[in-house]
């Protein structure tokens, strides 16, 4: 009764899968002594099934050795009924599946018996191009020609066969792995092995077969390399893991074809003792260390941002969370305070603290704030914002209007109909008219709503519109701060997509070797780059550095607790060296411009 309920249980929670119809299939091995038979490769899609059969007195039971017989386990009862019980109630997809029957001894009584029982599902046989591959031990494979061509033969040799009529009934040839590598499956294959591996296969695609190893390592790694070996059937213990792992890699792997030339600072204002007139913040948003590997390696192996010398690593928890938000990220980075997740600018006791434009205006300095996000996101809210939810956008566009920012630019303008922001603000359309305009304070929008990625065509906005944002507030003879975010970065971490990172992050290099290039120019002014937090616990276990490609990996579609690099150039710049909380480094730029806060 118990394993009724447990095989009805299941079939309402199979989820239909179109897996039937990919190039790479992959093959539950042994499925018989999975936890689950059949369900977890059938709702999982996978396209090949193993199942081992042994004759005792007059049946066909499932499994490996006599002692190992279960009365209740047969053919029928764990594969063939449950496939037809979940067809009917039209619950995932059996297209071209196959089952790979290793008889366990006696092959020919074996086949004699199999045949009637096959017989009975021939309708569903049909209807499905269901396959029953016959692997191990089998019948003379002359008796092959005159068997059902549903029934069909698992070849074990690089010979090809004479006789077309028995070649033509070869579904697939295998053959054990370890007659050719001893590869674990962790680091990568010795290189004559895999050359060696390599030939097999392009031997049997060659012959016009596909072609499945047993004895295979069983891990991501391996499958990745399989794939690239081009291996059609991939053997594995894990249905879920590897038919996770395999639906996702052509979105996690990605071919690099944007670039950032990587600009080299001269380094001679860098860590000076003299005074800092200028302080430029770039926040990648999400931006952690593995998120800069990747950009870096991508980019050809090298970045701007990686030339720096001063660095260090912040913690980014929240007041009252283990893993912060953006907006109490930001709000750390602006004010100075650690505070719950979700305040704009709001203390933990929920009241306003002074941000570091508000500080900084009164003491002579101009402050902007540059983003890829909308301006009234969490990031550049937190530098202009007193709010107790970072949902409250038109409160937060409300507050731009009255900040002290000289400039904003970023997309959102939807967020400001009711918001006259022209009665504070020249408003602008381009950013490259920054650098003639004499106005005291501009604002430009980039789109009416959010913007796309760098990867959906979004062009070079960040790093033009620091570029010229820099020279408007350099034109004004006035010290000033400005902090930059490239916000997408975080946004496909959510996504777990790999190409939506590399290219966003390289893209934040751009704007980051704009503010150096002024940085050397200038030679007042502090460049700190870091994040707010790092996003999807991403990974990149293998990639290509000459061929530009990365595979990334994802622990979560959400934020992280990890440290977060920072990086700073100019004078002082060594004071951002070490490990350190996120809102020291408003303290750190505070007293390094040697001011007093209220």
């Amino acid at each position: 009764m118990k394993k009724i309920i447990l095989s009805v249980a299941l079939l309402f929670v199979v989820w239909a899968t179109n897996g039937q119809d990919k190039t790479v299939k992959i093959h539950s091995h042994n499925d018989y002594q999975q936890q689950t038979p059949f369900w977890n490769a059938y709702s999982n899609g996978l396209q090949s099934i193993e199942v081992d059969l042994i004759l005792d007195k007059g049946t066909l039971f499932v499994a490996h050795d006599k002692e190992d017989i279960d009365g209740t386990r047969t053919l029928e009862s764990l594969y063939l009924k449950p496939l037809v019980s979940a067809l009917d109630l039209k619950i995932g997809s059996a297209k071209n599946l196959h089952f790979l029957i290793d008889f366990k001894g006696n092959p020919d009584a074996s086949m004699k018996l199999l045949l009637p029982i096959l017989k009975k599902y021939e309708t569903t046989i049909f209807e499905q191009n269901l396959v029953f591959i016959i692997s191990g031990q089998k019948p003379a494979l002359e008796d092959f020609i005159t068997v059902p061509n549903y029934v069909q033969i698992d070849y074990q040799s690089l010979e090809p066969l004479a006789n077309k009529a028995i070649w033509d009934k070869v579904a697939m040839v295998s053959l054990n792995f370890r007659d050719y590598s001893v590869w674990n499956g962790k680091g990568r294959m010795v290189e004559g092995e895999r050359l060696q591996v390599q030939e097999v296969i392009n031997t049997v695609h060659q012959m016009g077969k596909s072609i499945r190893f047993w004895g295979t390592p069983d891990g991501k790694t391996a499958w990745k390399a399989f794939v690239d070996m081009g291996v059609d059937i991939i053997n594995t213990d894990q249905p879920y893991q590897a038919r996770t792992y395999l639906d996702r890699l052509d979105k996690n792997v990605y071919h690099n074809q944007f670039f950032a030339e990587v600009y080299r600072p001269t380094f001679k204002s860098d860590n000076k003792t003299t005074a800092i007139k200028n302080v430029i913040l770039l926040i990648g948003d999400g931006n952690g260390l593995t998120q800069i590997s990747a950009a870096a390696l991508a980019n050809r192996g090298d970045l701007s941002l990686l030339q720096l010398r001063s660095m260090g690593l912040i913690k980014t928890q929240a007041a009252d969370d283990f893993t912060t938000d953006s907006a109490a990220g930001g709000t750390a980075l602006a004010t100075g305070q650690k505070t719950y997740n979700r305040s704009i600018g709001m203390g933990i006791n929920r009241l306003p603290i002074q941000n570091i434009t508000e500080l900084l205006a009164p003491n002579g300095f101009n402050t902007a704030c540059i983003t890829t996000d909308e301006i009234t996101g969490a990031t550049p809210a937190s530098f202009y914002a007193h709010q107790l939810d970072r949902d409250q956008e038109s409160l937060i566009a409300k507050d731009l209007l009255t900040s002290k920012l000289a400039l904003f630019i970023g997309a959102g303008k939807n967020k400001f109909k009711d918001v006259d922001l022209a009665s504070g603000f020249t408003m602008m359309d381009e950013v490259s008219t920054l650098s003639q305009t004499t106005a005291d304070k501009a604002g430009i929008f980039l789109s009416s709503g959010s913007l796309p990625g760098i990867i959906d065509g979004r062009g070079d906005l960040l790093a033009q519109a620091t570029k010229h944002g820099i020279n408007f507030l350099s034109a004004k003879k006035k010290p000033f701060f400005l902090m930059v975010e490239g916000a997408k970065i975080d946004s496909y971490g959510h996504f777990n997509n790999t190409g939506g990172i590399v290219t966003e992050g390289i893209d934040f290099d751009k704007a980051v070797a704009e503010a150096l290039k002024f940085a050397d120019q200038d030679g007042e002014t502090l460049v700190i780059i870091t994040a707010d937090h790092e996003t999807s616990g991403f990974a990149i276990p293998q990639g290509d550095v000459v061929k530009s490609y990365i595979e990334g990996d994802f622990i979560s579609n959400d934020h992280t607790g990890v440290m977060v690099p920072i990086f700073a150039y100019g004078p002082h710049s060594s004071q951002f060296s070490g490990v350190y909380e996120n809102n020291e480094v408003h303290q750190k730029i505070v007293k390094l411009l040697k001011l007093k806060k209220k």
